[in-house]
């Protein structure tokens, strides 16, 4: 198992109950022996919100990281995938949202299938490579709207 997915898999284990941990990097990878920013890096390409999680940070001496996993009811999920998006967004962001949405069972699979073929790269190459990430969000956004309107 890799270090990165021992730190992951360690991080899972804390949120496991709660849904809630909060960490120091510093001691998390001094017992795990490794560097601070091998935490930062699993924290912020495994708990990112695509996949669910909100993460906070104080800085300073007393400093610690705060990973919170979404425990929302479907339609505030589907708002904060929505929210989340931002203006322009990549086919690999939307597809973590799409996966993450999926294994929650917020959307069905064939509207998961559905919302990636029409944001993927062929769909869009029609357009200049520097609007397709922003026409990829404003679509992405409108099909988790009706996705989660058709689950009702």
């Amino acid at each position: 198992m890799s270090l990165s997915s021992e730190i992951a898999r360690i991080l899972m284990e804390m949120l496991a109950d709660s849904g809630s941990t909060e960490i120091q990097r510093n001691e998390l990878a001094q017992t795990l022996g490794c560097v601070p920013s091998q935490i930062n890096y699993v924290i912020s390409s495994r708990f990112t919100p695509e996949h669910g999680y909100i993460v906070e940070s104080r800085r300073g001496g007393g400093g610690y990281i705060k990973i919170t996993r979404l425990q929302l009811d479907a339609d505030k999920m589907i708002m904060h995938a929505v929210n989340s998006v931002g203006s322009a967004i990549d086919y690999m962001s939307c597809r973590a949202f799409v996966l993450n949405l999926t294994q929650q069972n917020l959307i069905k699979k064939e509207a998961a299938q559905l919302i990636l073929a029409a944001i993927s790269e062929n769909s869009l190459r029609p357009l200049p490579p520097e609007y397709r990430d922003t026409v990829r969000a404003s679509i992405f956004k409108q099909m988790l709207l009706s996705a989660a309107n058709v689950n009702e």
